[in-house]
Order: C-alpha cells, then structure tokens, then sequence
C-alpha cells in the first residue's frame, strides 16, 4: 500500500494522523486531547471517519467507542517520508539530509549516538561492497 506524503493531507489531517501515530491507537477523545486548538468532538470523529474512508486509519469497537490505528505500519509510513522529505528537500541526497540534521542546534550527541553513526556508516559501506 503506497502511503500519502504529508502534502496528500490537510493540515488537521496529518495532525490527527501525527496523534495516532505516536499513540498506535487513539480514541476521539485521545486526538482532541491532542490537537493544538482543537475542533469540536463532532468534528475530530468526521475527520477520523474520513480518513478512515481514504484507507488511512482502521477502527475497533471497544464498547461504544471506536478505536483508531493507522492501516500502514509506523516503519513503513517512516520510510515513506523519509524518502517524501529526502526528494523534497535534498534532492535525494541521503548526505544532505544527515549533514542538516548534524547541524540543527540544540541537545549534542551523546558518545552512544556517534557510536550508532559509526556502525551505521561501517554497515553501509560494507554493503556497498558486497
């Protein structure tokens, strides 16, 4: 299943998408509690609803409520964006985006952060030459 870049979503949606996304599976009321000035709850379960229609979202009944989760694993919408932002904004260069994020200011990282980099980088190169 192809996931929709966050330009095939309206600002609210990849919003509500966000907030489900970072629980794994979220009520309306979870999303409302959520969501930067929140719509009414009437409208919260129409866009849900909705994206629900589009295949983005799937739901259970847990007594009279409904339970949303995302139709495509996280793993896989991560991907899918990684590769949206990499065209999007570094012309598909994977260095390009490593060396922006290195460069964004605030928290330094740690001696395990550069150890995982390092292995990262050793893994890469070794399957480039096999």
């Amino acid at each position: 299943m192809r996931i929709a870049p966050s330009k095939d979503f309206g600002r609210r949606e990849r919003q509500i998408m966000d907030v489900v996304y970072r629980l794994g599976r979220a009520t309306v009321g979870d999303v409302m509690g959520r969501l930067p000035n929140p719509p009414t709850y009437s409208a919260v379960r129409a866009m849900l609803c909705y994206l629900e229609r589009k295949g983005h979202l799937r739901h259970t009944r847990d007594g009279v409520r409904y339970v949303y989760e995302p139709t495509v694993p996280h793993a896989e919408a991560q991907r899918s964006a990684m590769q949206h932002l990499l065209r999007t904004f570094f012309r598909g260069s994977r260095v390009g985006a490593v060396a922006a994020l290195l460069d964004l200011p605030g928290k330094e990282l740690s001696d395990g952060d550069l150890a995982r980099l390092r292995a990262l980088v050793r893994r890469a190169r070794r399957e480039r030459l096999s």
